[in-house]
């Protein structure tokens, strides 16, 4: 009989190799949270709240700050709890519910900047047909959809994972990740592989895929135009570019990290390799947006001067 072990906790094990670094890495990642919180807050209350930015692109815009608000909160709060804590135990269902929120924010990222691709594409290759193509209507759709399908697929994904008999309870992350319990199942994971590959193609392969067929279109175009046309093309896709680059470096980085023995490499180097996948896109994304985009910038301008009692 193969020796089958249920266990209510699930270990972090890469938490133990810090030591003492631990403390300084609180206080950085403590105050990396507090910036994601207030950059992201200021993106969505500009949007909301100025009727110039109640467009297309700028409600996507404002979709992603939601999503790194969800996607962070999902990681940050217990991962600064494990930093301080002198056991680095999580409960079976935190760790799941862990692995939901975060799997479904990389997803939700994914299909909000497929959206955002159309959007562009759209707007530069059928510019006098955008108003009747690209409507509230539609972009509502899309973003349903893009909510709806990460969250049914993920969600099969991860009870497919919990109903595993587990040999072990060791998770060499900083965090619950789907593919490092699956390795713990003492049963072949056929059904799990399969699931995992048709959620991996649809909702990350093919959004990185229609993205890069939108862009080859876009240059494909610009190519035909002035170059004043391109420079108008380039500041209106840039933060997307930018967006789409980064995200899609952090998800290889995460899965090949995930491949490989983390705790074979420097503790530090380990655990900023395996933050960057949650952390990176939640900073970069209102930087770029907010100080690259005209409009935005305006509007967060405005503000400003309006706080200012000598105006």
């Amino acid at each position: 009989m193969e020796n089958h072990s249920y266990s209510p906790y699930f270990n972090l094990t890469m938490f133990e190799n810090l030591g003492n670094g631990r403390y300084p890495i609180f206080i950085l990642c403590l105050l990396l949270y507090a910036f994601i919180l207030s950059a992201n807050l200021v993106i969505i209350l500009l949007i909301s709240q100025e009727n110039s930015l109640h467009e297309p692109m700028y409600v996507l815009i404002m979709c992603l700050s939601f999503n790194s608000l969800y996607g962070s909160a999902g990681f940050f709060f217990r991962f600064l709890f494990d930093l301080l804590s002198d056991t680095h135990l999580i409960p079976r269902v935190a760790c799941f519910s862990q692995i939901y929120v975060i799997y479904t924010y990389a997803s939700y990222e994914l299909t909000i900047l497929g959206i955002m691709a159309y959007d562009r594409y759209v707007a530069v290759c059928q510019p006098l047909h955008y108003h009747n193509k690209i409507t509230p209507r539609l972009i509502s759709k899309l973003i349903s959809l893009a909510l709806i399908y990460p969250a049914f697929s993920v969600g099969a994904c991860v009870y497919l994972a919990s109903v595993l008999p587990l040999c072990g309870n060791q998770i060499p992350k900083v965090f619950c990740a789907n593919w490092p319990v699956v390795k713990l199942s003492c049963v072949p994971t056929v059904m799990n592989n399969l699931i995992g590959m048709l959620v991996s193609i649809t909702t990350v392969f093919l959004p990185l895929a229609f993205v890069l067929y939108t862009y080859m279109r876009i240059l494909f175009v610009c190519r035909k135009h002035s170059s004043e046309f391109k420079s108008k093309v380039i500041q209106s896709c840039f933060p997307h570019i930018v967006s789409f680059v980064n995200y899609s470096i952090t998800v290889f980085c995460d899965v090949a990290l995930s491949r490989i023995n983390l705790e074979e490499l420097n503790p530090f180097v380990a655990v900023v390799l395996s933050l960057e996948f949650v952390v990176i896109p939640p900073i970069l994304d209102p930087l770029v947006y907010g100080l690259k985009l005209p409009e935005i910038r305006k509007a967060m301008l405005r503000r400003l001067s309006c706080l200012n009692p000598l105006k």
